[in-house]
């Protein structure tokens, strides 16, 4: 792919982007709730969940799906949760919280200086936020890559994409 045709594929993402985060921020912060406790009641009944033990989850953004029901699931069954560190170097890190911070997104994470660090390859399941997914399995983030760069990492581990019925977009370039 020549310069041009990366600057193109750019544009059309981040014409996406901009896209599907007004249609996610147009649900109320109700129609938000009860989507995030149904999300969470599917995904706790796929057998990945019952099996997993090791899950990298996210905190989600006020638009996004919130997987706090979920998370209070996982901690009563007695499953392993850590969270993504992302630092200024393009690098993420799972994260099992000791302690919280304000992240560099001015999302809450794990203080890395008071948490335990989760090997990539220890995770069994990565629940991971996206702006908007196609059919061919294809998902749109914020633009930084850090999951792009943390998922191969994690070879044993499924990957759910949480997210509304609003963000799947015919393609994702």
């Amino acid at each position: 792919m020549n310069e041009q045709e990366r600057q193109a594929v750019r544009a059309a993402k981040a014409a996406l982007r901009k896209r599907f985060r007004q249609i996610r921020r147009g649900l109320t912060e109700e129609e938000r709730a009860v989507r995030s406790a149904r999300a969470a009641e599917r995904i706790a009944a796929l057998p990945v969940w019952q099996e997993a033990e090791n899950i990298l989850v996210y905190r989600s953004l006020p638009e996004e799906l919130s997987l706090d029901p979920l998370i209070r699931a996982a901690a009563s069954a007695g499953k392993r949760i850590a969270y993504p560190v992302c630092d200024s170097g393009g690098r993420m890190r799972a994260m099992r919280p000791g302690a919280w911070r304000r992240g560099a997104f001015g999302i809450a994470e794990p203080d890395p200086e008071r948490s335990e660090e989760m090997a990539p390859e220890a995770i069994d399941l990565v629940i991971c936020p996206g702006v908007a997914l196609d059919g061919e399995k294809r998902r749109l983030g914020m633009g930084g890559g850090y999951y792009d760069r943390f998922l191969p990492g994690c070879r044993k581990a499924a990957v759910i994409m949480a997210s509304f019925d609003e963000q799947r977009a015919e393609e994702i370039p």
